[in-house]
């Protein structure tokens, strides 16, 4: 059985934030037009705040949570990572978390973006499901690559599906607004106690909760993630260990064993584009969410763009590219595939999506049997612990159109519960691996998708209700056990800004001054533009709306409070 994530995208040569947050399903900030609001601290049906619905407010809307003992994990959650599962049960021994049918056979229209091609409407996966379940869900699949478009028409129109599943890094131009303008609040139904009903959905953290209230009221279904950066500094472990070579203890180290070991003469790098770790090594606030680059320093809130750390990551990684350690194919842009690159010896080291590690040891299994990877645990760039910063716990939400009647809002919280059933389940493995003989066959214990599988079982349903983060590939345990265990060693050093939890919409006035960031950022990293461009565009950010838009956000943090410690 597989982690409950979408499928991850291979990284291009110039990594793109919106891009990867896209293929890896982790959720950017919402960015709307219209007045100031604090969407997970507050807000009227109209859009403007009005209140907080932090703390005492905040318990009132989110749901009790029960943690799930229907399977109890090999490898326990710890410092903010997944849980992880690292044996195959048998289908015999799978436990049922969703003892009776809840749905009542309700007639469900369900958008969600899918990558790649979609299943027929009718195929035995779907019929499945929704028996098992006991609704008529009817899928409107739509490419993921340009549902913003689709979403943003579909939610301007008098036509709305039943349930709407909208990613965070969609959440842009009027969305936020039609979010809370057009979608049920799920509170009457989850709201503390009333959870209870769906066990499976009791379980899911709290934080996953808090970041699905929208316009100050629970409106999604989220999908939890941990909140431990998911971008890990891979190595060719194999290599490593032929050569004699020891991890890096620091930025500067880690240069000289660059300069060290890359050969362009045999076509050999040390490394990719480390943009990414190196905003992690020198303890940059996250850039994967807007509101996770505020955070509130001796009284002031500083963003992360204005930091002396920000500026020595980028200088740090322009002095990997200046020395010829980065392959040209990186240097050039979107040239190529990074892992790719990584599998074939040309780099030993690249930044990615902790997935990877999974993937790319499956995927060489076969191919290069002496093949190996691991992450680096991440150094601070002096030497000694990181300053890591927590990313946000959700980043994809269900909705449910609003006014829709009671008996159709508790059948699609059925689905829900079904499909956020934990590891070690019939529902779990009826969502993930669909019919046995048709779908997956069983070999060594461990299901295996078939081709009609492949085609057929996609992540649309996991869009509806998802467990609390996990880790479970019985085919190769030492990945799982590895995967979790960085994890949690990087949690341990892991800080939650102020505002981490949040979704914020910011006002349109001010949604496009961060636009021309990360163009510059891979711009001074190769060279073509100087450190001081970068304090120029800060100057020039603070005075064209950075200083208005931090006295907005203080104003929000001073009237709610962080929504988490």
């Amino acid at each position: 059985m597989t982690p409950n994530a979408v499928p991850t995208g291979s990284a291009s040569s110039a990594p793109s934030r919106r891009g990867f947050l896209a293929s890896t399903a982790v959720a950017a900030v919402a960015v709307a037009g219209g007045a100031p609001l604090l969407t997970a601290c507050g807000g009227a049906e109209t859009g403007r705040k009005d209140g907080t619905t932090t703390g005492k407010d905040a318990a009132k809307i989110l749901p009790a949570y029960v943690a799930s003992t229907v399977v109890a994990p090999d490898i326990a959650p710890r410092n903010g990572s997944a849980a992880g599962f690292t044996r195959a049960i048998p289908a015999d021994r799978l436990k049922a978390s969703v003892p009776t049918k809840k749905g009542k056979g309700s007639a469900i229209t369900i958008m969600a973006p899918l990558w790649g091609t979609p299943p027929a409407p009718d195929n035995p996966y779907y019929r499945a499901m929704n028996e098992a379940i006991g609704v008529k869900a009817t899928w409107q699949n739509q490419d993921g690559n340009v549902y913003d478009q689709k979403l943003g028409a579909v939610l301007a129109s008098s036509d709305i599906p039943d349930v709407v599943v909208v990613p965070g890094w969609n959440l842009g131009g009027k969305i936020p607004s039609a979010v809370n303008a057009k979608f049920e609040d799920l509170g009457p139904y989850l709201s503390g106690d009333r959870v209870k009903a769906y066990p499976n959905l009791a379980a899911i953290p709290t934080d996953a909760w808090q970041r699905s209230i929208f316009g100050g009221k629970l409106r999604g279904l989220p999908m939890p993630a941990s909140y431990v950066t998911n971008i890990a500094p891979f190595y060719r472990k194999d290599v490593f260990e032929a050569k004699g070579w020891q991890l890096p203890k620091n930025a500067d180290e880690f240069l000289a064993l660059a300069k060290e070991i890359t050969s362009a003469k045999a076509k050999v790098w040390a490394c990719d584009d480390m943009t990414w770790t190196a905003f992690n090594m020198f303890g940059v606030l996250s850039g994967s969410d807007k509101a996770l680059g505020w955070n509130l320093v001796d009284g002031k809130l500083i963003n992360r763009i204005e930091t002396q750390e920000y500026l020595e990551a980028l200088e740090w990684t322009r002095r990997l590219f200046e020395a010829g350690v980065v392959h040209p194919d990186a240097k050039a842009q979107n040239q190529g595939d990074a892992g790719n690159r990584f599998t074939s010896g040309q780099v030993l080291v690249y930044n990615n999506d902790l997935s990877h590690w999974y993937a790319k040891t499956a995927e060489q299994a076969a191919q290069n049997p002496d093949f190996a990877i691991a992450a680096m645990d991440i150094p601070g760039h002096a030497g000694g612990a990181p300053k890591l910063w927590a990313v946000n716990p959700a980043g994809i939400w269900a909705f449910v159109r609003k006014g829709s009647p009671k008996a159709l809002v508790e059948d699609v919280l059925a689905i829900a519960d079904f499909t956020a059933a934990p590891y070690g389940t019939r529902e779990r493995m009826l969502t993930d691996f669909g019919v046995e003989g048709v779908d997956h066959t069983v070999k060594d214990g461990m299901p295996v998708k078939t081709d009609q599988g492949n085609q057929e079982v996609s992540s649309s349903w996991l869009f509806m209700g998802s467990p609390a983060p996990y880790i479970a590939h019985p085919d190769t345990p030492e990945a799982t056990r590895a995967m979790v265990e960085w994890q949690q060693r990087m949690g341990a050093f892991t800080t939650k800004s102020s505002f981490y939890g949040m979704t914020v919409t910011e006002p349109s006035r001010w949604t496009a001054l961060m636009n021309d960031f990360e163009q510059l950022e891979k711009d001074i990293v190769r060279g073509r533009r100087k450190i001081s461009d970068m304090q120029q565009a800060v100057s020039e950010w603070k005075s064209g709306g950075g200083d208005q838009l931090r006295d907005w956000y203080r104003e929000l943090l001073d009237a709610n409070g962080p929504a988490a410690s």
